[in-house]
């Protein structure tokens, strides 16, 4: 009996250690909405919270609230591909001046990377981007975006500019870790 519990810790370890995706996971959570069709990650230590009229779902640092996840719903015209929205630069684009700084709200986002990679399937834009902020605090946001079913995800991850050397990694495991099906 001890032996086939030790031997099954050992292989369970054995197989964490040698899967780099499940020991990166350790310190992350997953959240999955069936519903819409789509999972990430998110850091141990955050919280949902629940925003009216807004992104679909949204998490936050619990002792740095500022920095935050979200995920936005948007329908596709006509059903479109995400490469037929654009490439990687042009939708990097759209999306700051239409969601990130909007005419009219006094904040500035420059798209400063923009790429595409491809997961089980899927086509995915990276976005990375630099915002300023009416008060001229400054944030570093990434973005992964797809479309499936007629739907724009757009996955965003907003940074203080002052932590995103310390927390970059982290948050780049997050926005890649985002899939939509």
């Amino acid at each position: 009996m001890w032996k086939r519990i030790v031997l099954t810790l050992l292989l369970v370890l054995s197989f964490s250690l040698s899967n780099p995706h499940v020991a990166k996971a350790a310190g992350f959570k997953s959240f999955v909405d069936t519903a819409d069709g789509y999972e990430f990650l998110y850091p141990n230590g955050w919280l949902q919270v629940k925003v009216a009229n807004g992104p679909d779902v949204v998490f936050h640092d619990l002792i740095e609230i500022s920095e935050n996840i979200s995920v936005v719903i948007s329908p596709v015209p006509d059903d479109k591909s995400l490469q037929e929205l654009g490439t990687p630069t042009e939708v990097g684009y759209k999306l700051g001046k239409a969601a990130l700084a909007p005419p009219d709200s006094g904040r500035s986002a420059e798209l400063v990377n923009a790429s595409e990679y491809e997961s089980e399937g899927k086509t995915y834009y990276h976005l990375e981007y630099l915002v300023k902020l009416p008060n001229q605090q400054e944030r570093h946001n990434i973005a992964s975006v797809a479309v499936s079913r007629g739907k724009l995800f757009t996955f965003n991850a907003s940074i203080p500019e002052k932590r995103w050397r310390k927390v970059k990694g982290m948050m780049e495991d997050v926005a890649n870790s985002f899939v939509v099906y």
